[in-house]
């Protein structure tokens, strides 16, 4: 970015009531990374989590706890952030964060976890959508992509150190200094975005859309139970499931009537109307399946399979959390230099479902080289994504839908991954047990907690038929997702360049 940009940022930020953008940017970009270190630090910690709390069956709740709390309040903080002012927003969702993260680390078994991380994710939601909606009120579209460029990047950089600080907390220290270590971040950032954030607060009468949340609160909670449960809790047949389900579909029925009657809803049906914001919801959606339904399967794979300590996996991930990094950077430089972002898109999506393809064949003595090449091409695609997006979506709404219109996109996202992890644990749960119960005897009995070290203090007969159940259920989950991934590719066509806004 040259000089005169930035003097131009700078006093436009003045203008509106803004701090310097010099100032303002590497405060949201240290909550930006609070909120990206979590996801990945606890990623490489999982199978030791499991292996001391037990129920791998649960392992994707884990997960899917935090993914399916920060999904529902999403809308709700890019509401509240247009209404109230992001500040206020943004350090409730810090402080939120912060102390369900001192609380997971005192837990005490899996479902006390589970619980402490549904609270986490009360805080996390707000914080990306609400650091990116920051950034739309100070930064015009035909230079947000730079900055957003920036965003994506030190979300690679998270994910890179991320797996390499848990694993190092893991080994030397034990993994509850995993959600330790977000406090003192998290207390910087405060301290930080106290000082220099101060946005201009207009006073005016509010009117939330309570039903409207309780409504998209019920709507993903029954759908998330019906993908995690079916199949490994409860049978398909079982009428309890499908009831979920059906009260997931008349939850979504009543979210749309009210936000058609709402005075102010979260999710302005009138967005839907526009076609960049549709699509762009449908792809980040999907994205979102595909992305953290598989990822979160990778160090697991690398601690089982290849018998990688934590830290060693959380080092092995670099070339995917490289090529996010890089690409998120050259991306955003390009949008601005070109100002199109249609194809990258296109390009991003068909990497993504290329590189699910490529890991869908991996063996147990494929070596690890070849994992590093199809992770960093992952990485690559994800990078062309996700920010590119957010930034379509940005540049096609009008000023005061910018906050909503962001959380939006970003819910969408969220809510994919929610289904993914959870729809992708039963997939792996289900297909692990079909390929025991053919390889194993019927009267084997297996340890409770199968962690990393459970299952290579296994005898060796029973270790090799494990391992080899495990990686015939991860082929599955893979190939599912770039499946998923191809209906990506082919709406992104279907995308049309708008000229970014100046202003």
């Amino acid at each position: 970015m040259n000089q005169s940009t930035t003097t131009q940022a700078a006093e436009l930020a003045h203008e509106n009531g803004h701090p310097p953008i010099r100032l303002l940017f590497p405060a949201l970009l240290l909550v930006m990374l609070l909120a990206a270190l979590d996801q990945t630090i606890v990623s490489t910690a999982l199978p030791t989590i499991v292996g001391e709390l037990g129920g791998l069956n649960n392992l994707s709740w884990v997960v899917t706890a935090y993914l399916l709390t920060s999904t529902i309040v999403v809308p709700l903080y890019g509401k509240l952030g247009d209404l109230f002012g992001r500040k206020i927003v943004l350090q409730t969702a810090i402080v939120l964060f912060l102390v369900g993260s001192a609380l997971c680390g005192i837990a005490q078994d899996m479902t006390q976890l589970i619980v402490l991380r549904a609270l986490q994710g009360l805080g996390g939601g707000g914080l990306l959508v609400v650091t990116m909606a920051a950034i739309a009120d100070v930064i015009p579209p035909a230079e947000r992509g730079r900055f957003q460029g920036v965003f994506g990047g030190v979300f690679g950089l998270a994910t890179v150190v991320g797996p390499l600080l848990g694993g190092f907390l893991v080994e030397h220290l034990t993994w509850r200094w995993i959600f330790y270590i977000n406090l003192p971040l998290g207390v910087i950032s405060l301290v930080v975005i106290g000082a220099v954030f101060k946005p201009h607060v207009r006073h005016v009468k509010h009117t939330i859309d309570y039903m409207g949340a309780a409504f998209l609160a019920g709507a993903l909670t029954c759908i998330i139970l019906f993908t995690s449960q079916g199949g490994t809790i409860l049978p398909w047949s079982s009428p309890q499931l499908w009831f979920t389900l059906c009260m997931g579909l008349v939850a979504i029925g009543g979210f749309i009537h009210e936000e058609r009657t709402a005075v102010e809803p979260i999710m302005p049906l009138e967005l839907f109307r526009q076609r960049t914001f549709l699509l762009s919801s449908l792809i980040s959606f999907i994205v979102g399946v595909s992305m953290f339904g598989a990822v979160t399967f990778l160090p697991l794979y690398l601690q089982v399979v290849k018998g990688s300590t934590p830290s060693q996996a959380g080092t092995q991930m670099l070339p995917m959390m490289g090529g996010l990094f890089v690409m998120s950077m050259v991306t955003g430089r390009m949008i601005s230099k070109i100002g199109k972002y249609r194809m990258f898109p296109i390009a991003g999506t068909l990497l993504v479902a290329v590189a699910m393809l490529l890991l869908a064949r991996l063996q147990l003595t494929t070596p690890i080289q070849v994992m590093y090449i199809d992770m960093g091409i992952l990485g690559c695609g994800l990078g062309m994504v996700m920010q590119v997006l957010i930034l379509a979506v940005q540049n096609s709404v009008e000023t005061k839908h910018i906050g909503v219109a962001t959380s939006g996109a970003t819910l969408f996202r969220s809510i994919g991954g929610s289904i993914g992890v959870a729809g992708f644990g039963a997939v792996f749960s289900n297909g692990l047990a079909a390929r025991l119960e053919t390889l194993i005897p019927p009267d084997t009995e297996l340890p409770h907690a199968l962690g990393p070290t459970a299952i290579h203090h296994l005898p060796q007969a029973l270790r090799d038929d494990y391992l080899q159940a495990f990686a015939g259920a991860l082929h599955t989950v893979y190939l599912s997702a770039a499946c998923v991934v191809l209906l990506a590719f082919a709406l992104a066509w279907f995308l049309k360049d708008h000229p970014l806004r100046q202003q």
